[in-house]
């Protein structure tokens, strides 16, 4: 078991499987099919993303570097909670951009599936998470990897 401290940029507690990526996260690339096409297990659809692609997001604590891609990430990571297809919680090593920052934000206020949010937790936080560890948050900014 490993414990890192990061920056809570929306608060809550969440416990879930980890889904890694090590590369950029496309928010827009990675849940337009999902979104469009109805699939409530918001299957990765970002095919340049091969630590992700066709993996289900729903429900698992999204371990990423950072996002990249359109001006469009915070809204479609808000429509993406305003569905119920969103990651249990976003932990990110690096700080967050503001883009990701408001989606988190504006789903932890005005839809009714918050998704946890701490940044800054570390290169190392992504070395150590795996794909399929179990991952729980505390209200501090504490996250623990199984």
């Amino acid at each position: 078991m490993k414990t890192f401290q990061g920056r809570v940029v929306v608060p809550g507690t969440a416990k879930a499987q980890a889904l890694v990526t090590h590369s950029g996260f496309n928010t827009l690339a990675s849940y337009q099919k999902s979104l469009m096409f109805g699939d409530k297990t918001g299957k990765c659809s970002d095919q340049n993303n091969p630590d992700l692609y066709k993996k289900p997001m729903a429900g698992t604590a999204l371990c990423l570097p950072q996002t990249i891609g359109s001006t469009t990430g915070g809204m479609v990571l808000f429509t993406a909670a305003s569905m119920g297809r969103q990651p249990a919680c976003l932990l990110f090593s690096k700080p967050i951009d503001s883009l990701a920052a408001a989606g988190a934000i504006l789903a932890g206020v005005w839809s009714e599936h918050p998704m946890p949010t701490v940044d800054s937790l570390g290169d190392e936080f992504l070395q150590a998470v795996r794909t399929g560890d179990t991952v729980t948050v505390g209200e501090n900014g504490v996250v623990t990897v199984e």
